[in-house]
């Protein structure tokens, strides 16, 4: 089973992004963002809790605990916003789609990309994250940083092969 297969097979919910495909385009991958981006509404909500139970506690004032629901909110938010963003590769655009309430499609047609690099940082080394920084003919584009990008070296190489063709140079 090659990547393209895997994150197909992994993420069934990815059928919700055929509705921003032409008629003449087929997902080529379909992937949504690495679960680390939730690490900071985790951390506010631990933090939440921890500073709740000990003002509670302190104060003997226990309806602070209500306080625990807006990083409780927060999390809850992200969370969704997370399960509702996807990575689209087609066969001839890249496409980050994102939003809850208000849907934003950044698209980048493959034909503009010219080169696209692979950064790891120390923690995205350890939790097996990356970030693609796609360059472009002409001028700014929307589509320029991906942050926290799943499997990044295979995903890197299977997004390359799209954008520059596979050509197989390995000696016979």
């Amino acid at each position: 089973m090659n990547l393209q297969e895997m994150m197909v097979h992994r993420d069934n919910s990815t059928r919700t992004v055929d509705r921003y495909l032409m008629a003449h385009e087929g997902r080529v991958i379909a992937v949504r963002r690495h679960p680390a981006v939730l690490l900071p509404p985790v951390l506010a909500f631990v933090a939440g809790l921890i500073v709740c139970g000990a003002a509670a506690t302190a104060t003997g004032v226990f309806w602070l605990w209500w306080l625990w629901l807006v990083p409780i909110g927060y999390l809850l938010w992200k969370v969704v916003a997370w399960s509702m963003e996807f990575f689209l590769v087609t066969e001839h655009r890249v496409m980050v789609i994102n939003g809850v309430l208000n849907r934003t499609v950044a698209m980048m047609p493959l034909a503009k990309v010219t080169d696209i690099n692979l950064e790891r940082s120390v923690i995205g080394q350890m939790l097996g994250y990356g970030e693609f920084v796609m360059e472009s003919a002409g001028q700014k584009q929307a589509l320029r940083n991906v942050g926290f990008m799943p499997y990044p070296e295979q995903l890197y190489l299977e997004v390359s092969s799209v954008i520059f063709g596979t050509i197989d140079e390995s000696p016979d």
